[in-house]
């Protein structure tokens, strides 16, 4: 939507008023954000349609995870209130179901808009119910083509379904046979989402689910077909490894590989179907399910739009290409020379992942090294990474990954490479029972001149190629060798199957993650109206965390928290957040990156890392955290601040009722933009000054200074590795 937006519902309007807003709420508020930009005429067509498909793929996951919870929840806590709504788990749900049909209103009109507008531009996504004698000719023998791999199942009324897979899309059939009625099912599996040709010019899709349902009498002939329509399955994710399972690690492969079975067959929260039925059909559908009426939901949406990607067009469907820049300045073999003298500060994705990897590759060939450790959490079908550390150990280097095989729906990919990199004699261990390891850590070690120094690398995202491009994330990599003390600490504590202990350097959640948090705060809250707070965040739940923030608000410090998604706390409510600014910034790229801000000026300290202010980073996963106290680096975070306070393009502000506006007059100022263009040009020099230390607040920070002295100086510098 250009311009200003209509404000959206409030999301607390119908419960007790609360300066709180549920979780649950609260993201679907956030994937409201996520529609809009499918409305956005500015937004390229295929872009919006992309937008489209991000909106039904975020949905189908929420309803896997989250309301898979809240059933369990209503089960077995039914009178436990949520501690922020004081709704209950059943109360919750059927405020996300109400909000869901809302929401579904205007994704069915967005859906329609866009695919007339693809008509328009000779893309034609063929709509069975006004399709014309030569496109039913064509599409007929593609029916005729992929006929083979269908299997229809013909259930009497009394037996059960066969199993249907979460996530995958049926056709469901009444049939008559004169003196009773079946039903049939039919999976879809086996064929491809979609089919296409071309006649005159114009490219017709035809969704294959729509194609099978079309031509139904020609599969099931001699059968009166009463009514159809294609049918999908959401099943419950929230399932769980028993304390048993967790604490017998030589077995954990096999367990996780069991759970993800257990998933599979869990019960279903959803049912999604494309096509009318009445309501006798859809009451024997429900009873066979188990599924109640208001999680039956009918749309004239597609649910596989992946189509999207077989289309070509003119440039304007799509974004400008903005390339992640493979040029930082260094060279292979010039790495641990700058990182020895310098801090390094990638953004992604406007810099490419590749100077990581190659830092890997250089770990790897340089005979000093003597190991390199990493957590692992989410990496790419075609690791760069994996490959580079499987380098490393067949060049001798002993290298520790440890694989986080509980990454939720990626459980079976990191199976896959746990196996292939302790087959590349790499050693690989599965983090703690109880404690996801979400941090994004790895330290190279190596004896160099006679002594053990360290380089250390803390991230925001992933060791993954692919968000690498597609998600804002950043990586600090330093050779300071306080930071590299705390890694080796924490290492050595997981390696033990042990929460590593809060670090000196570094913020290690849970145990000095919240604690690091509030203590800044306080420092801002004891400098009244000239205390300053800038956060950057995914998310954020937490009570403790929101109650310091209104402290701060009320002392009449200025909070800017720039919040992607779930944000539990409303701004601008006198008295209490007056003082609070929140802003959630919906683009190309999915915002990703963590950065903490406290004070300005010379008294500002800025950190960045793995956690959000949700419950489950501060208490329940093991996050790392690092702080930026170079020039450059302190720079760069504070520039990624000042264009998301500036953008007026992607960003929407809350208001205090809880719903998000986009203010006026915004093009040309995109925050992803002005970065990109910042980022991609930006290089480093082994010739730049080596920075020299002095004080900010209570910790270190560094400023500019000339070349490196010699002497006493010099060595003490090279001793302690400060830069």
């Amino acid at each position: 939507m250009a311009g200003k937006e209509k404000k959206s519902k409030s999301l607390s309007q119908d419960m007790p008023e609360s300066i709180y807003i549920n979780r649950e709420l609260s993201w679907l508020a956030f994937n409201l954000r996520v529609l809009q930009e499918a409305a956005d005429p500015a937004v390229p067509l295929l872009e919006r349609l992309k937008f489209l498909m991000i909106y039904q793929s975020n949905l189908e996951e929420f309803y896997r995870v989250r309301i898979g919870i809240l059933t369990h929840r209503a089960m077995l806590t039914p009178n436990k209130k949520d501690p922020l709504s004081g709704l209950l788990p059943e109360a919750q749900i059927n405020e996300v179901l109400r909000i869901t049909r809302e929401q579904q209103t205007l994704m069915e009109s967005i859906w329609k808009t866009i695919h007339e507008e693809l008509r328009a531009n000779k893309v034609d996504v063929l709509d069975f119910k006004k399709i014309s004698k030569v496109d039913e000719l064509m599409s007929k023998k593609l029916f005729r083509d992929i006929r083979k791999m269908l299997d229809p199942r013909i259930i009497d009324y009394d037996k059960a379904l066969p199993f249907l897979w979460s996530g995958e899309s049926n056709i469901i059939a009444f049939l008559d046979y004169g003196t009773e009625q079946k039903l049939c099912i039919i999976p879809l599996h086996r064929v491809p989402g979609y089919l296409s040709f071309e006649i005159d010019g114009c490219q017709k899709i035809v969704l294959t689910a729509q194609l099978v349902r079309h031509f139904l009498p020609l599969l099931l002939k001699k059968v009166t077909i009463l009514q159809s329509a294609v049918m999908e399955v959401t099943r419950n994710a929230d399932v769980f490894l028993s304390n048993a399972a967790k604490h017998t690690d030589e077995d954990l492969r096999d367990n996780v590989s069991t759970m993800l079975t257990k998933r599979q067959r869990e019960m279903p929260v959803r049912v999604r179907l494309y096509g009318k039925l009445t309501d006798q059909a859809r009451a024997v559908l429900m009873k066979k399910l188990r599924v109640p009426e208001n999680r039956v939901f009918t749309q004239s949406v597609p649910f596989d739009l992946s189509f999207r990607s077989c289309i070509g067009g003119p440039a304007r469907f799509r974004y400008e290409e903005r390339r992640p820049a493979r040029d930082i300045g260094l060279k292979k073999g010039e790495f641990f020379s700058y990182i020895d003298r310098h801090d390094l500060l990638l953004s992604f994705p406007f810099q490419s992942m590749m100077p990581f990897v190659d830092l890997i590759y250089e770990a790897a060939d340089d005979p000093e090294v003597l190991s390199i450790k990493i957590t692992l959490y989410r990496m790419s079908g075609s690791s760069k990474v994996a490959a580079a550390l499987a380098y490393a150990a067949d060049r001798g280097k002993d290298v520790l990954c440890l694989l986080e095989l509980r990454a939720r729906f990626d459980e079976q990919n990191n199976i896959d490479y746990s196996e292939m990199l302790e087959d590349a004699g790499c050693r690989v261990i599965y983090g703690l029972p109880d404690y996801k390891v979400h941090s994004k850590l790895c330290v190279i070690t190596r004896q160099h001149g006679g002594n053990i120094v360290r380089i250390t690398q803390v991230g925001t995202g992933n060791y993954n190629e692919v968000t690498g491009e597609q998600y804002t994330d950043l990586s600090l990599i330093t050779a300071r060798e306080e930071a590299g003390q705390d890694a080796e600490t924490a290492f050595a504590a997981l390696l033990d199957g042990e929460i590593p202990p809060a670090a000196k350097s570094l913020w290690i959640a849970p145990y000095s993650f919240k604690s690091r948090v509030m203590e800044l705060l306080d420092r801002e809250i004891a400098k009244g109206e000239a205390g300053r707070v800038a956060i950057k965040v995914n998310a954020m739940n937490n009570l403790e965390i929101m109650e310091k923030l209104i402290e701060c608000s009320q002392a009449g410090v200025k909070v800017e928290l720039f919040i992607r998604g779930i944000c539990s706390l409303r701004p601008g409510v006198p008295g209490k957040t007056e003082n609070i600014t929140v802003q959630s910034v919906v683009g190309r790229w999915l915002e990703h990156s963590r950065i903490y801000s406290f004070g300005e000026g010379g008294e500002q300290r800025i950190f960045l890392g793995s956690g959000d202010l949700l419950n489950r980073n501060l208490e329940r996963r093991v996050e790392a955290f690092i702080e930026a106290v170079t020039p450059d680096t302190r720079e760069q975070l504070n520039r990624i601040i000042n264009a998301l306070r500036e953008d007026r393009e992607k960003s929407r502000r809350m208001l205090p009722d809880g719903s998000y506006v986009r203010d006026e007059g915004g093009a040309g100022t995109s925050s992803q933009e002005a970065l990109y263009h910042y980022f991609s040009t930006f290089r480093v020099s082994l010739n730049e000054p080596v920075p020299e230390i002095e004080k900010v607040g209570s910790r270190e920070a560094a400023v500019s200074s000339g070349p490196p002295e010699s002497g006493f100086r010099s060595w003490i510098k090279r001793v302690f590795n400060i830069d």
